[in-house]
């Protein structure tokens, strides 16, 4: 089939039409005991894969100041468009054995694809092909993966959770850790939960960054008394909160009116060598003003001070704004001055926003 023939026969497809896919996973080569994609698709599928290579090639070969990665993207995201996941699964299937890999963007097209489609065994594959060949999965991977596994059963969900547990073990539980986020964005609490309990039983158990997004997953929901209850078995999978563990609590508990169990933990820190920082005052400070118990939020205050613990701009507002409320005006306006004459050392704004990018960068893997 000749160039302008393929381009004919690519732009008379529709692209709405909803393909079903007549292809299976089948041995192909194998690193360790992961086998690399493979596709089985109808007869009038198998020449597209193949000529799209010979084109990539050719392009390739009259342009090589051309990004190889750019050109195979591009034929990838055109075999997409013109509704053909499955013609683009192959033509990746090719790409591989001839040991040209692409960037994750690519990946990426085909995930969406694949999920659009509803072929989750398609989607599983492509994932783990990109944890096999070290591709960054970055946020936009987990989501993916997460919207495409929103309506399916629970069972084809643990089942691709194991699949990428046997993959990614021995190493940590990060893959899975950043799964659980992920589905927790989406909305889907309660699938985020099913693979935590799941990752219970497999070898890749849970770690302490597993059980502090499970808990800033149940806070944020307001399901305290399952938040506790994470938070108690930690103990039992010996695995030792820290301070990122009782910030979450802390935080999800003063939203909620718990300050008597703010207390009880804060304490429990101390006991266990831990020392409050700066999101540990804040929390309690803003939740005991908030209730009205001004002393008590000031003496948190001047004990974080004492401890050369630098305040944030947020902090002094929330005082004044409580000291207004509660009718002190001098204490408010005492406050407000110091808050301006101390201004250029507080964290502001610029310094939160700064912490976001970072954690955002150290999501990307």
């Amino acid at each position: 089939m000749t160039i302008p023939l393929m381009q004919n026969f690519i732009s008379a497809i529709p692209v709405k039409v909803s393909w079903l896919f007549p292809f299976f996973s089948i041995p192909s080569k194998s690193i360790g005991s992961y086998q690399l994609l493979a596709t089985r698709a109808s007869p009038d599928e198998e020449v597209v894969p193949d000529e799209f290579l010979n084109q990539i090639i050719s392009a390739k070969e009259k342009s090589p100041e051309v990004s190889g990665e750019k050109l195979c993207t591009t034929y990838i995201d055109k075999l997409l468009k013109a509704g053909k996941p499955s013609a683009a699964a192959k033509l990746l299937q090719s790409l591989h054995e001839k040991h040209i890999f692409l960037s994750s963007n690519a990946y990426n097209l085909l995930l969406v694809a694949a999920s659009e489609a509803n072929s989750m065994g398609l989607l599983s594959q492509i994932f783990k092909d990109m944890l096999v060949f070290d591709k960054p999965l970055c946020s936009t991977s987990y989501l993916n993966i997460a919207k495409a596994f929103t309506k399916t059963d629970d069972s084809v969900l643990l089942n691709f959770v194991r699949e990428v547990s046997e993959l990614t073990f021995p190493r940590n539980a990060t893959i899975l850790n950043r799964i659980i986020h992920a589905f927790a964005e989406c909305s889907q609490i309660d699938k985020s939960l099913v693979i935590f309990d799941h990752m219970k039983s497999l070898k890749c158990k849970p770690d302490l960054i597993t059980y502090n997004t499970v808990l800033g997953i149940l806070g944020r929901a307001g399901r305290l008394d399952e938040m506790l209850h994470e938070f108690s078995s930690m103990g039992v999978a010996n695995i030792a909160p820290d301070i990122i563990s009782y910030n979450t609590l802390l935080n999800s508990l003063q939203k909620f009116g718990r300050l008597d169990l703010c207390s009880v933990f804060f304490r429990e820190m101390g006991e266990n060598g831990l020392k409050p920082d700066l999101r540990t005052y804040q929390a309690l400070i803003e939740g005991f003003g908030r209730s009205g118990n001004l002393e008590e939020a000031l003496r948190l205050f001047t004990q974080m001070k004492q401890g050369h613990i630098r305040s944030s701009i947020y902090i002094y507002r929330s005082l004044i704004n409580y000291s207004k409320k509660m009718g002190k005006v001098e204490l408010a306006m005492s406050l407000s001055e110091e808050m301006n004459a101390c201004l250029p050392d507080l964290i502001g704004p610029k310094d939160f926003k700064q912490k976001n990018r970072q954690l955002r960068s150290v999501k990307q893997f």
